[in-house]
């Protein structure tokens, strides 16, 4: 049996917690998000759901981890009971899922890397023209993601503390001085206040628009990475008096200035080098949610003085966040084996091999990555669901006193968390209502982003994972006596 591993500091741990908050999603979807939804006004909603959605169940997540010592399907199988395992199966594959295909998008992030080094990112002239020909090619997508699961395995493989925690410790604060020089850079060129006017100037009657509301929700459900299950895989790593309320709302604060930081990149740019096409630039949204990041800020950036080194902090800081979020989702699905009695290495070779295999197809299509991409993004607030029943289940006030007010702590919590939780069910409901009613009815099994898609998927999951529910807590927790 392996020597169980812990996170040798606070700070190790944070550090990896941030590196799983943060991603791509950050600083590619928070810019345009914002921008989509009246700019300051959409930071209330957005701040008040870090409270009501994204740090309780980061808390969950924490005293789950941490109170079982095992991944998602042991962790629900010992607080929740047993027959109840499916629900962590769930939670783990939808983390999965969306692995599949996050390591194509870490694989385009190499890419422009690389090519914003070289210069050949701007050659053509066209970021539309650079994008299609990367893409058509369809060797290139499956070559980087390659490599980006290669990567994100090797550091996994060198286990909790020489590769996870190592690692982000060298990426969280790199990825923060490399947004820092960005963000100096850009509210300094003529013509960036008008961004930044735009970014933090609150039309107040947008406060009145419930959509605005559903999408701050839904970009802090998205965002923080609660729900995913990983910050639960990392809380078995933590130490057994490591504050867990303290620790919850520095990841959620720290993730939320990432992304602030982010859009003081790449808004005021926007503004001061393209102003009469801002508009249209910052909204686009491209195939994959690829139009403001891979299309039009490399000619954006082509057109400022010292540009392709602005270029290329931002990619480099663009593949930080996507190796450190990509580290977190392979170390969930490792987990999950060794929890079965694989050793870690044995474990990380079948994931890694999985996990390219079961990505080719988003690399190739994006017709399959943008379904993909629907499918499992979505599944994201189901999994915020089954962590919040877990709770609920296990007594909410008896789930905070056991495994959250432990001794050591900082900061312990009230009943106020009581209330958090048993909202949680309320907004699944009104936001998957609220996603399922934009993507065109409740009755398309067909399109690529339609509700049928996503209730057949998950359907065949979900009954997968009952039917071999007892299997999988038998071998994840002992034969039951």
């Amino acid at each position: 049996m392996e020597k169980k591993e812990l996170f040798t500091s606070r700070m190790g741990l944070i550090l990896a917690a941030l590196g799983m908050a943060v991603g791509t999603g950050n600083i590619w979807r928070f810019p345009r998000i914002i921008a989509q939804n009246g700019g300051g006004a959409f930071l209330i909603p957005w701040i008040i759901f870090l409270f009501l959605w994204s740090i309780p169940l980061l808390i969950c997540e924490f005293a789950l981890g941490r109170g079982s010592r095992k991944g998602t399907v042991g962790a629900f199988g010992t607080i929740m009971g047993r027959k109840y395992g499916w629900m962590g199966t769930y939670v783990g594959f939808c983390a999965m899922g969306i692995m599949f295909y996050y390591s194509v998008i870490t694989g385009w992030c190499f890419k422009y890397l690389i090519s914003s080094v070289t210069g050949s990112v701007l050659s053509t002239g066209s970021g539309i023209d650079f994008w299609n020909s990367f893409i058509g090619t369809q060797y290139q997508p499956l070559f980087f993601h390659f490599i980006a699961m290669a990567v994100c395995g090797f550091i996994v493989y060198r286990g909790v503390v020489q590769g996870i925690e190592k690692v982000n410790k060298i990426l969280i604060p790199s990825l923060f001085v490399l947004l820092l020089v960005a963000l100096v850079r850009s509210v300094t060129l003529p013509g960036a206040v008008e961004g930044i006017n735009f970014l933090f100037t609150p039309n107040w009657g947008d406060l009145l628009n419930y959509k605005l509301w559903l999408e701050g929700l839904t970009q802090s459900a998205w965002s923080t990475g609660a729900a995913w299950g990983l910050l639960l895989t990392y809380a078995v790593y933590m130490k057994e008096k490591e504050d867990i309320v303290l620790n919850s709302g520095i990841i959620g604060f720290g993730d939320y200035s990432i992304s602030l930081i982010a859009a003081l990149c790449i808004v005021p740019i926007v503004f001061a080098l393209s102003p009469e096409n801002a508009n249209t630039l910052i909204l686009e949204s491209g195939p994959g949610s690829s139009g403001l990041t891979f299309i039009w800020i490399p000619e954006l950036f082509n057109q400022m003085p010292g540009g392709r080194i602005i270029l290329i902090l931002f990619f480099v800081a663009l593949s930080f966040a996507a190796i450190s979020s990509l580290i977190s989702m392979v170390e969930l699905a490792t987990r999950l084996f060794m929890d079965m009695g694989l050793a870690r290495k044995k474990a990380i070779m079948i994931v890694a091999s999985t996990a390219f295999i079961l990505g080719a197809p988003s690399a190739v299509n994006m017709g399959i990555f943008g379904n993909q991409d629907w499918v499992w993004s979505c599944g994201l607030v189901v999994s915020g669901f089954f962590i919040a029943m877990a709770a609920i289940k296990y007594g909410v006030t008896k789930f905070r006193e056991d495994f959250i007010n432990v001794e050591g702590n900082d900061i312990n919590i009230g009943k106020v968390f009581n209330i958090a939780v048993f909202l949680i069910p309320v907004q699944f409901v009104v936001l998957l209502w609220w996603w399922f009613s934009n993507a065109g009815g409740y009755t398309d099994f067909i399109s690529v982003s339609g509700v049928g898609t996503c209730l057949l998927q998950w359907g065949i999951a979900i009954t997968l994972f009952i039917i071999f529910n007892k299997k999988l807590m038998n071998l994840t927790l002992g034969e039951e006596k």
